[in-house]
């Protein structure tokens, strides 16, 4: 059924202040320093017309992956668009980050009971990076069998060379979460035997270690995927989760009884598990015939909803923070490259926004098919240009709209970036098939975003322009077009922002 949205800046009531930061990103360790990760689809993938060939279990996960070489993080291209989003936090961790040995000294050894190394040139290119974007560092330090037994304490060897270099350097480590996904204790990488008493046991070390020795850095986590706590893909309504498939500890295993306490909560949001994965995890997978429908789009902010409880008690006051982001874990959905993606992309940062404060790391900046660039090429992708837009028109007022979200309107409203007075407002219309009728009671700036060859496009249009690179990577026109006051049509299948 066709929707009618009235808009009325007047009228809203503020909700908070949302950090500036709200849009934020990760880079991979295996990024930094080269490694495996999920290899990319094919261009018949990512069109829906090739059907991704299923796997039998998880003996098979390896043939899912390739070698990628570290990213150019002094690439110009790189520089320039990630600096168009403004100042961001930065987050450097995954699961590679947890059995990453940092070889400043240049050994060129990668000593035994450790995945990889980083060397002092890749880190001190990557604080370069983080300087140039006006951006803040998150980062997870080493806890596996290279580094100590599950019977031995946590010691702060490898942590004291990062934290050391990165000062020598003049870039500070500005926050830290003990480890990456630490309830997936399994396949996270710990040293083997490991148990939520030695995790707490080590979390507290590391944090105490923090404290005493860089007392300006903010203290992150868990950083827990609890599965008990939020189940995602579409048998979530019945309670299917990623610890049907796997061992997992819950929030309060890793949380109860640990001393040291944390500024900021921090957990893991995933739609589902991608076509990579869907063979094993059949009951986790979206069909992308779903991407747009109500229930899918709900997942973020039921995910919210569910950890709120954890962090007022265990983190009462502070903010939280989502420190992996995305469509789908197993490196994205086959769409989540495309236009398809946008409409999950924005409503998060909306719906998000309107229940707490905090700061969403989408995964990732440039790697895999749910970063917002492209690896190697750096091409951004629909979702770079949506959160460009989010982050140049959406202000950090939050208001309650007074609009119950519904197929073909979710409607959002925040303060204008600019500072001036009135509204800038987010409408989605998720409805494939009917447009959305808003109503402005005076002239407006209209943002409407819609892909270029439908849902599953590459390419998104704003108000019909292409959004593509021009010369000298110059960005596309990103004004928006005006409109009088009266009555606005929002096509099917579109997101669009309206500066009143």
């Amino acid at each position: 059924m066709a929707q009618f949205v009235k808009l009325n800046p007047a009228g809203l009531t503020a909700l908070r202040q949302i950090n500036p930061c709200l849009m934020s990103y990760n880079v991979e360790m295996t990024e930094v320093t080269g490694g495996t990760f999920w290899k990319a689809y094919t261009p018949g993938q990512i069109a829906g017309t090739e059907k991704f060939p299923p796997i039998q279990d998880f003996s098979q996960m390896a043939g899912l992956m390739q070698w990628y070489d570290p990213i150019d993080t002094t690439n110009p291209r790189l520089i320039k668009l990630a600096k168009e989003f403004g100042p961001v936090w930065v987050r450097v961790s995954g699961t590679w980050a947890t059995k990453t040995y940092y070889d400043f000294d240049g050994t060129g050894v990668t000593p035994e009971g450790y995945q990889n190394r980083m060397t002092k040139e890749q880190w001190i290119n990557l604080l370069n990076f983080v300087d140039t974007v006006g951006g803040k560092l998150l980062i997870s330090v080493a806890n596996c069998e290279g580094l100590h037994s599950a019977q031995e304490p946590w010691n702060p060897s490898e942590a004291k060379k990062i934290f050391d270099l990165s000062i020598a350097h003049g870039h500070p480590i500005d926050a830290i979460e003990f480890t990456n996904e630490p309830n997936m204790m399994e396949t996270t990488g710990f040293p083997k035997g490991y148990t939520p008493a030695h995790y707490r046991r080590d979390q507290d070390l590391c944090l105490k270690w923090v404290r005493e020795n860089h007392p300006n850095t903010l203290i992150v986590g868990p950083c827990t995927t609890d599965s008990n706590a939020m189940t995602m893909g579409p048998a979530s309504k019945g309670g299917a989760g990623i610890g049907s498939v796997m061992h997992c500890c819950t929030t309060d295993e890793l949380m109860e009884g640990c001393e040291e306490k944390m500024d900021v909560f921090s957990y893991h949001y995933y739609n589902g598990i991608s076509e990579r994965l869907e063979s094993i995890m059949p009951s986790m997978h979206w069909d992308a015939s779903q991407a747009m429908s109500e229930d899918y789009l709900s997942v973020a902010g039921t995910a919210c909803r569910a950890f709120i409880p954890f962090r007022d008690k265990y983190v009462p006051g502070g903010e939280m923070w989502v420190t992996e982001s995305g469509d789908a874990g197993g490196g994205g959905d086959t769409w989540a490259s495309t236009f398809l993606d946008v409409f999950r992309t924005l409503n998060e940062l909306g719906e998000f926004a309107s229940l707490t404060n905090g700061v969403i790391f989408h995964n990732t900046l440039a790697s895999s098919d749910y970063g917002f660039l492209q690896h190697g090429s750096f091409d951004p992708r629909p979702n770079y240009f949506a959160v460009l837009l989010w982050q140049r028109l959406m202000g950090q007022t939050v208001y309650a709209t007074g609009e119950p979200i519904r197929e073909g309107a979710h409607v959002y409203a925040h303060s204008r970036k600019d500072g001036k007075e009135g509204a800038a407002y987010l409408v989605i219309n998720n409805s494939e098939t009917e447009t959305t009728t808003v109503e402005l009671p005076g002239d407006a700036a209209v943002y409407t975003l819609t892909g270029r060859d439908g849902l599953r496009s590459r390419v998104m249009c704003l108000n019909g322009r292409e959004l593509v690179l021009g010369e000298n990577d110059a960005l596309p026109d990103l004004t928006g077009a005006e409109a009088k006051a009266g009555t606005l049509e929002l096509p099917a299948a579109s997101c669009t922002f309206i500066l009143l």
